[in-house]
């Protein structure tokens, strides 16, 4: 059984003889500055000396553009050493940090009125611009056909989409003050992620779609069931829709903060599994399979702890026992690694999770 063969079983809730041993956060041989110098080289083979299965963070996407195009090239407005004002390049306007593990923040949005809404769409969201698919991409199809990794489908989110484009605050008056509007920009992005995939999966077989989202807080959902509903459910069900005619068993959304009551209503509109579940967020795992025994987890391990010692990553990664035992369920960090882990603390945490994965029995 490969690694592409383990994630979808698993997630599926189907026998399999472990479950896949994945990094879940960063891309390929992701290391952070400080563990370069002390280990020169260090980025070149990480994902091999730790032994991570699959490909990126596990599982990975193609190239095609699922993002807005025909940017201009990115502009830095200002500069004033460790923080930088940088324009995207579609009129987000960004504050850059050299420093420190969160890199950026926006201070304004593209999209503030229906008339930069129409504008933004007409220049950056046609799904038939040609360059947003890559110039080797016959090439990629030869070589997906025999992978043994899982291959997503990228949608960017039916909140997340809108809140990239007119940021939070703004999204929760237009939900009232023109609730037409945000209709429009989440039906019209997943009708442009449609037609991309229905141009992907003409050449390649596809294992999961995957939703960005991060639309909770530590509080749990910044928008009420209801408002999901009525907003977002037709979305996810044309997305499930999709995934059942072409033979796509997980779909997969992302979404930082405390989700269990979002796992709920992501489950009802046709989502079958979520993560990371933040610890910090006071997201129990157990309780959500006792709530939702049919939703797929990943993630469930507090990231916090690598920056603790051994006994506390120890402590942690007996956790993962549990969670595989769950079913349904592959263990990994709940988030990014922090700058302020060693290597050795996150080689340690690694090691023994991967002990844990190789030695124990799924549910």
């Amino acid at each position: 059984m490969n690694t592409r063969e383990r994630f979808v079983r698993t997630l599926c809730g189907e026998k399999v003889d472990r479950v896949p041993f994945m990094k879940v956060f960063g891309g390929p041989n992701h290391v952070h500055p400080e563990w370069e110098q002390e280990y020169p080289g260090i980025g070149k083979c990480i994902d091999k000396l730790l032994g991570f299965e699959g490909a990126s963070r596990g599982w990975t996407r193609t190239p095609v553009n699922m993002d807005p195009s025909n940017l201009a090239p990115a502009k830095v407005l200002e500069d004033k050493g460790n923080i930088r004002l940088v324009d995207r390049g579609d009129g987000t306007i960004e504050q850059h940090y050299r420093q420190g593990d969160y890199k950026r923040h926006t201070v304004q949005w593209p999209v503030r009125t229906r008339n930069d809404w129409e504008r933004y769409k007409a220049k950056h969201l046609d799904p038939q611009d040609p360059k947003r698919f890559p110039a080797n991409w016959a090439q990629l199809v030869k070589e997906y056909k025999d992978r043994d990794y899982p291959l997503q489908l990228t949608h960017r989110g039916v909140y997340g989409f809108i809140r990239e484009r007119v940021g939070d605050e703004n999204l929760a008056y237009l939900f009232y003050d023109d609730p037409s509007l945000v209709h429009e920009i989440m039906d019209y992005y997943t009708d442009m992620a449609i037609a991309l995939w229905e141009k992907q999966t003409a050449d390649v077989g596809f294992d999961l779609i995957e939703c960005w989202e991060d639309m909770a807080s530590k509080n749990g959902m910044f928008i009420s069931p209801a408002t999901f509903r009525e907003f977002m459910t037709p979305c996810y069900r044309r997305i499930a829709r999709f995934a059942q005619e072409h033979g796509i068993r997980v779909i997969l959304v992302d979404s930082d903060g405390y989700i269990e009551e979002l796992t709920d209503v992501m489950a009802e509109a046709g989502v079958t599994a979520l993560y990371p579940y933040e610890v910090q967020s006071a997201n129990d795992c157990c309780r959500v399979r006792r709530r939702q025994p049919s939703v797929g987890i990943i993630g469930g391990l507090n990231k916090e702890v690598m920056a603790h010692g051994k006994a506390a990553i120890d402590k942690e990664i007996e956790k993962a026992r549990d969670l595989i035992r769950l079913g349904r369920c592959i263990p990994g960090p709940d988030h990014f690694v922090l700058r302020n882990v060693t290597f050795a603390n996150y080689r340690y945490f690694m090691e023994r999770l991967r002990d844990v994965v190789m030695a124990t029995e799924p549910g």
